[in-house]
């Protein structure tokens, strides 16, 4: 096979885990079967588990994706703020205020959790996270959260932090419907929070 092609494989994994995304998305880890993700994808149950020989694996492999997009989404909009920081000279990569990043960064994942499969996603991985690999994977991929949000922001540890513990408080806004309450518990915990 030459350079620059792709074996039929190859080329279905990312398919696969696509599929699997929407489908663990819905159902999670314990609900969703490899002939669910193999029904959505449009090939055999058989193919799915070449593919990836455990439904852990599957598992990773969806949770990778969702992380790959969510980190997309955090570096675009990273890239975006410092290209527009006030003080930009024409011809430099200029460097937006950390909480300028940041708060870029937080409303592009407000708008990416939209549809709610990467967020719910993330949250069944949350849930099955004493399976190893799993676990392994979403540690792995929160890293990557962090590393990120340290690295394109160059804000002080503890606002990376307060980042990523309001993206956890975002999730349960959303999952848990409070933003649809308006008793005074529910405006607290929302209040400074953009939804899509």
């Amino acid at each position: 096979m030459s350079r620059g092609i792709l074996s039929t494989a190859e080329s279905r994994r990312p398919v696969v885990a696509a599929a699997a995304v929407r489908e663990f998305a819905g159902g999670g880890f314990h609900g969703t079967t490899i002939a669910d993700v193999a029904r959505a994808a449009k090939i055999s149950p058989a193919y799915v588990s070449k593919l990836f020989p455990t439904k852990e694996k599957l598992f990773v492999a969806a949770l990778d994706t969702c992380f790959d997009l969510v980190l997309d989404a955090l570096e675009n909009a990273a890239e975006s703020a410092a290209s527009t920081a006030p003080d930009a000279a024409p011809d430099a990569a200029p460097d937006a205020a950390p909480d300028a990043v940041l708060d870029a960064m937080g409303a592009a994942y407000a708008k990416l959790i939209g549809d709610r499969t990467l967020l719910l996603m993330q949250v069944h991985a949350q849930s099955v996270a004493d399976v190893p690999e799993i676990g392994a994977a979403l540690r792995a991929g929160l890293k990557r959260m962090v590393d990120l949000a340290k690295t394109r922001s160059g804000a002080p540890d503890e606002k990376v932090q307060e980042f990523m513990a309001r993206g956890q408080l975002c999730h349960l806004l959303v999952t848990a419907g409070v933003t649809e309450v308006s008793e005074s518990w529910a405006r607290l915990l929302d209040a400074g929070f953009r939804h899509p």
